[in-house]
């Protein structure tokens, strides 16, 4: 028996659970927060050391590490045939202010644990491996979120991206500069054989299923708005209820609307309102402006549609009952994205062939894959997290899930691998 069917036939096995529990907490350690969460925003001081961390253990593994001009960082293990299109897999380390050890750095990390599990077993691929660290997946401190992806998948250009600011007016550029990250490699057209992403599932599905894998589908389209109602500040005890111009009145019946499309476009929908700031803010001044966010998501494409026209009805209704203006500004709009099938397939097939129990699921959040499928096959694999939380210091999730995931991914990239190799054959 060769040692990628051995592999393939038994990487639970070979995936040292300790090994990436430990990297996982030393990645942690820096930013780390008083509440075990992590604080590491992209391009600070604190993300450079994280790199700095990265490229020692990829370098120790024995591969090249090169970055592009947007400092996404990758780390290159040789195969058979130099000429194929590499296996690719990775995610971000960059953090919410307030956030966990595992969103996203999970991901980098199980990409280094195969690697360092092929080299344990002396194990040498058909198609070359690399494992991505993605610049600013978060956008917490620079808009967009999924930047480095994003630039690589050609979705924003190097020059805009690199001029974007944070809250202090510091430029991306700069900031890549600063920490000595603004790499030499181009930022597009890089062949992308197949790449799987790993990551925590951010939501309480699996967990309340009682299963270890999700074999991901795919992403929900999204359609982000700013939604601006006026009415007219008056005083709240002489002005009648009649004769108001309440404009928080006509957002409670958005809100109410907003909850109630989602509800009635299951499965797959979702409807949140994250944002509401009411004006003048006075205990005893009717609210003359409301501000709003709107965020809409579904898997299929005409139903998120109808989400937001029913709701748009509502504005519309609502505006008309109670003397209201308003204007609905669009602010994001990610059409939904269906992995490939033959990636889905491959992780559904890693984990029956693992044993391991796995349910098909949807990605209600972004991350990277959705950018880089665009490029060539991808697909994700989801474990539980604690209590379904995440972007949150107490963000937590079990060291055998993540061996479990780590094991799925190997026996994915490795079955990729003999893929591409058969396709070039």
């Amino acid at each position: 028996m060769n040692a990628a069917v051995e592999v393939l036939q038994s990487s639970h096995q070979h995936i040292n659970r300790d090994r990436l529990w430990q990297s996982l907490m030393e990645l942690a350690r820096l930013g780390a927060t008083v509440k075990g969460g992590v604080c590491r925003l992209a391009l600070t001081d604190l993300d450079r050391q994280a790199r700095d961390l990265f490229v020692q253990w990829c370098e120790e593994a024995g591969c090249a590490v090169t970055v592009d001009g947007i400092g996404n960082i990758f780390a290159r293990r040789p195969g058979r045939n130099p000429h194929l299109p590499p296996v690719m897999t990775g995610s971000h380390i960059d953090t919410q202010p307030t956030g966990g050890k595992f969103d996203g750095c999970f991901g980098v990390l199980a990409g280094v644990e195969v690697l360092r599990t092929l080299n344990d077993l002396k194990l040498e691929t058909e198609a070359p491996l690399e494992v991505v660290v993605w610049t600013n997946e978060e956008g917490s401190r620079f808009p967009p979120c999924m930047m480095g992806s994003g630039v690589f998948a050609e979705k924003f250009t190097l020059q805009d991206t690199l001029a974007k600011t944070d809250a202090e007016g510091i430029s991306v550029g700069e900031a890549l500069n600063a920490i000595g990250y603004a790499g030499t490699r181009p930022v597009s057209g890089h062949p992308v054989g197949a790449y799987f992403e790993a990551h925590i599932e951010q939501g309480p599905i699996l967990e309340d299923e009682r299963k270890t894998i999700g074999v991901v589908l795919g992403a929900l389209g999204q359609k982000w708005f700013d939604l601006k109602l006026r009415g007219v500040e008056a005083h709240a005890g002489p002005t009648p209820m009649h004769l108001r111009k309440d404009a928080l009145v006509g957002a409670a019946a958005v809100v109410a609307a907003v909850n109630r499309a989602a509800l009635g476009h299951q499965p797959h929908a979702c409807g949140t309102v994250g944002c509401l700031q009411a004006y003048p803010g006075s205990r005893n001044v009717i609210p003359g402006e409301v501000r709003m966010t709107l965020d809409f998501r579904h898997l299929e494409p005409a139903r998120l549609d109808s989400m937001i026209a029913e709701v748009r009805q509502v504005i519309d209704n609502t505006c008309e009952e109670h003397g209201l203006s308003f204007e609905l500004t669009p602010t994001a709009d990610f059409p939904p994205l269906y992995f490939d099938p033959v990636c889905v397939d491959a992780v559904r097939g890693a984990a029956q062939g693992l044993g391991l129990s796995h349910m098909d699921i949807v990605s209600g959040a972004g991350h990277d894959a959705i950018f880089v499928a665009e490029l060539g096959p991808a697909g994700m694999i989801f474990v539980p997290c604690e209590g379904g939380i995440s972007h949150n210091e107490i963000e937590n999730a079990d060291p055998d899930d993540l061996a479990a995931g780590c094991a799925v991914l190997l026996r994915a990239m490795l079955a990729a691998s003999q893929a591409i190799a058969q396709r070039q054959a």
